[in-house]
This record gives C-alpha cells, sequence and structure tokens, in this order.
C-alpha cells in the first residue's frame, strides 16, 4: 500500500501517473500543465507534436518553478508512442464517444491508477488539444476514460486546469488524509476565563452607561444579555480581553499606553536637562 504521508513531502511507495499533452497549440498551456504537476508532485511530462514545436520559451515562463519537468520534456511524433510504456492510461474528456469504455471521475482514477502502480504498473492520463480535445480513435487507445463533474452548461476546462485537477485528486491519495494541510492555524493566547470576560463586561458596560447608551431604561437588561452574548459567541482570548479592556480604556479617555510612554519620555528628557544644568552650575 502507498505510504501515507502528513507532512507534505514525496515519499509515496508507487510512482505518480505521467501526463501526456496531445498537440497542445499554446505553450503557455503547456507550463501552466507543469506548473500543476509540480505543485502536487508529478514529475513526468511527454508531449505529442505540439504546435509551436519545441523548446517553447512560453512553456517554460509560464511553468513558473516547474523548470525540473520542462527539462525532463519527452517528444513522441504519435499517442501510441508516447503511452507504449504505460499500462493503465486515462484518456480525459468533457464529451461522450461512442466507445465502451469504464468512465471515471478524477477522484476514481486517483484510487484506480494508485491501486495499479502498488502491482508495479505504470500510469498515464492524455489530455487533448485546447480546441475539441482527443479523436475517438485516441480516446481508443486508452484503456478507460477521466471526466470532470463540471456543469454541462459550460463544460469547457483549461489544460492547465484539467492537470490541475487531475493532480490534486492524486496527491490528496498520496498524503492519506483529506483534513491534512501544509500550515495550521497560529497558535493563540489562552482563552479568557470566564472571570476576565466578565470583567471585561462591567467594563464595557459601565463605560457605555456613562454615555447613556441603554435607552430606555427598562430595556437595559436585555440590550445587556444581547451585548454579551455577541462577545460570548467569539470565545475570546487572554490577549484579546486586553485588547478590548484597552480600547474600552481609551474611549473613557484614560491614560493609554502611548500616553503613558510619552509621559515618561518627557521625565527622562526634564531630568537629563536638569542634570545638564546641575553639571553647568558646578
Amino acid at each position: 500500500m502507498a505510504a501515507q504521508v502528513n507532512d507534505g513531502t514525496d515519499r509515496e511507495a508507487s510512482a505518480p501517473p505521467v501526463i501526456v499533452l496531445v498537440e497542445t497549440q499554446m505553450g503557455e498551456n503547456i507550463g501552466a500543465a507543469a506548473r500543476a504537476m509540480a505543485n502536487f508532485g508529478l514529475k513526468d511530462l511527454r508531449l505529442v507534436k505540439p504546435r509551436d514545436g519545441w523548446p517553447n520559451d512560453k512553456a517554460r515562463a509560464a511553468a513558473s518553478r516547474g523548470d525540473a519537468i520542462i527539462d525532463e520534456v519527452r517528444l513522441f511524433d504519435t499517442l501510441e508512442a508516447a503511452i507504449a510504456d504505460l499500462e493503465l492510461v486515462y484518456a480525459t474528456t468533457a464529451r461522450p464517444h461512442d466507445i465502451a469504455k469504464e468512465v471515471e471521475s478524477p477522484a476514481v482514477a486517483a484510487v484506480e491508477m494508485a491501486a495499479a502502480a502498488r502491482a508495479g504498473a505504470r500510469t498515464g492520463v492524455v489530455f487533448g488539444r485546447e480546441k475539441w480535445g482527443l479523436t475517438s480513435d485516441e480516446v481508443g487507445l486508452c484503456d478507460r476514460i477521466c471526466t470532470v463533474p463540471v456543469d454541462p452548461a459550460f463544460a469547457s476546462l483549461n489544460v492547465g486546469q484539467a492537470v490541475i485537477l487531475v493532480a490534486y485528486e492524486w496527491r490528496r491519495l498520496v498524503l492519506g488524509d483529506a483534513a491534512w494541510t501544509p500550515f495550521v492555524e497560529k497558535e493563540r493566547s489562552p482563552q479568557a476565563s470566564k472571570g476576565d470576560v466578565f470583567a471585561f463586561f462591567a467594563h464595557l458596560e459601565s463605560a457605555l452607561d456613562k454615555v447613556e447608551f441603554f435607552r430606555p431604561a427598562h430595556k437595559r437588561d436585555h440590550m445587556i444579555r444581547n451585548l454579551r452574548q455577541i462577545f460570548q459567541k467569539a470565545r475570546l482570548s487572554e490577549q484579546e480581553v486586553r485588547t478590548l479592556r484597552g480600547m474600552v480604556a481609551a474611549l473613557e479617555g484614560r491614560p493609554t499606553r502611548l500616553d503613558l510612554a510619552r509621559f515618561q519620555e518627557m521625565r527622562d528628557a526634564a531630568e537629563r536637562e536638569r542634570g545638564v544644568r546641575n553639571r553647568d552650575e558646578e
């Protein structure tokens, strides 16, 4: 079974699928496909008669940091030659062909390719031209069909987009944990105690009383309950409570930390000035 990874590295036990692009018309789309492959750990890119030839500067530019894949691209004159060393090959298409083949989503195809790869088979996914995709004959050369569950009203996908969907599903399977992410939420300060939260409520409500916020008076209790509920739902941290109390203090006109710092600077400057005068008088 493929190694399950939870740290984003490429230690999968089975080889990722080969990506084959047939008669791609724009170098930018080749580069976008290479970038998608690099994002998700696929490495082998094969091209069948790219329209603008190879190498292609536009493809390299669009690949961003996928240069390693661009550098190892292999060219073929026919699709048959490009997939000759593979045992399980998927043809991607957005439209049905009059061919009796299994049709799978990228997620299911990833599972099937992983199983084949664990058994030692090499796998691949074939993508067609930007304008009309793969021909029925080309689909016929492949073992199964992979299609994306897009909105039928607009089923056309850019080549790079189609590659990234297949590559993502493979990577998700390799990681073995649908919830895994390469980084986690920044550590927050500890959650505030109820006592700290209640002290904040008392501070806030006292400040609001001073400006006669709770009007009419007979609705004060109801308004306070609603106000407290807003902050209760936030599950405030200790730092957040300190920040909120500082905001209320500032609105009350109390000295802020900046005010106190400026006051201390003025005191220090006055002390230095007195020291200079004393030395001059001596």
